[in-house]
């Protein structure tokens, strides 16, 4: 288990990490497609979009074929993406490979991560996707300096062949050596007598009401990872330091799902989701009143270092309190496609918002998407399984 651990470890740090490159070299990218900002972050919003409408249809591999074989043809799909983003010369292009991009994400991201752990952890898949959730919390913290690093120096069009060598050379190999060929994931035979199962399937409205606290919170999640240098640069700090401080982020998130995972079964995932929403209001409103003051911004971003990271992780479990293990994979299909729609419509809202009208009106909207995640919440706590 620890070598399955440690391979979806550093495939998630190079999947997350490189799909962060607009957040660093986002001007550029709109200065050499002539388009704005916004568009170019909508190219994130498409890599959402298709992720979602794909998340359905690959049910039935992912239960045929094994999460191996899925995430293996994913990641060559993605390393696809990145040396059709190197080669674009036109706007239309720089989308078709974030369709690209989309594409192998919903076959190489967080759920086929989290279904390769179900498959082979059963009950004890929590335990284990906290623990790959410390790690690939990291991403923009490694990758966000080390792109700017690659990008001043060969361009952001030999970042994306970097990105692409990463993903063929390190992933691909990972996942063909390190992965079982075909996950162990425990159904009862129909021969045997079946076990009770420690929850029920959830009803039709808890469902919804699961979907739409998870979706408001990564409305929140999504769109400020993609903007957070911009906000900070909008806040008066050199873009020097922004990146900085947006690097020093995910360590915070990591401190927090530590501090979950640690805490092992003393509260469940439903618990996590309704503390870690109540602080992210509290940093948006530090940030509104700090006035871009360097305490205000280190509050920021340990209020919401520690909200979004304990929330990463409760969005990945909470289904968990609901679904058994057989029925989690389907559900979890299910859940993405509209996690991921409104995932997509962040981006390019939230980097609009901000240029158009400044960051107060920016933090508010995110302000009242964490309210709204965290009244659903408190709900769903009262319809979790005992």
């Amino acid at each position: 288990m620890a070598g399955i651990m440690v391979v979806l470890a550093i495939g998630q740090l190079i999947a997350w990490g490189t799909l962060g490159l607009p957040a660093i070299v986002g001007n550029q990218l709109a200065d050499d497609f002539h388009i704005d900002l916004a568009s170019v972050f909508a190219g994130t919003s498409v890599l959402y979009v298709v992720m979602g409408l794909c998340a359905p249809l690959l049910a039935t591999p992912f239960r045929r074929a094994g999460a191996r074989r899925v995430m293996m043809t994913g990641v060559v799909v993605a390393a696809a993406g990145f040396v059709v983003m190197a080669f674009a010369q036109h706007a239309i292009v720089y989308f078709i490979a974030w369709v690209i991009l989309g594409l192998s994400g919903s076959g190489t991201l967080t759920t086929a991560a989290h279904i390769m752990l179900n498959e082979v952890a059963g009950k004890n898949a929590k335990g284990a996707i906290g623990g790959l959730m410390l790690v690939t919390g990291l991403s923009s913290s490694i990758f966000w300096p080390t792109t700017a690093f690659i990008a001043a120096h060969v361009g952001w069009r030999g970042t994306c062949l970097v990105n692409a060598g990463l993903l063929a050379l390190i992933c691909l190999p990972l996942y063909a050596f390190g992965l079982p060929r075909r996950g162990t994931m425990v159904i009862p035979a129909a021969a045997s007598a079946p076990r009770p199962s420690p929850h029920r399937a959830a009803d039709r409205s808890t469902f919804l009401l699961l979907v739409a606290a998870l979706a408001s919170s990564a409305f929140v999640s999504f769109g400020l990872s993609a903007v957070l240098v911009e906000l900070l640069k909008a806040q008066g700090l050199p873009a020097p330091q922004a990146v900085a401080f947006g690097a020093s982020l995910g360590i915070v998130q990591v401190s927090a799902r530590g501090v979950d995972f640690l805490g092992g079964g003393r509260w469940d995932s439903v618990t996590t989701g309704v503390v870690a929403s109540a602080l992210m209001p509290a940093a948006m409103l530090v940030l509104i009143f700090g006035h871009g003051a360097y305490w205000a911004i280190g509050a920021f971003i340990l209020l919401y270092g520690l909200g979004s990271g304990a929330m990463a992780v409760a969005r990945s479990t909470i289904p968990l309190a609901f679904y058994d293990q057989t029925a989690f994979a389907k559900a979890m299909s299910q859940i993405a496609l509209p996690l991921n729609l409104i995932a997509a419509a962040s981006p390019p809202m939230l980097a609009a918002l901000l240029i158009r009208v400044g960051s107060d009106a920016l933090l508010g909207l995110t302000m009242l998407c964490s309210i709204s995640s965290l009244g659903m919440l408190v709900l769903l706590g009262r319809r979790r399984v005992v």
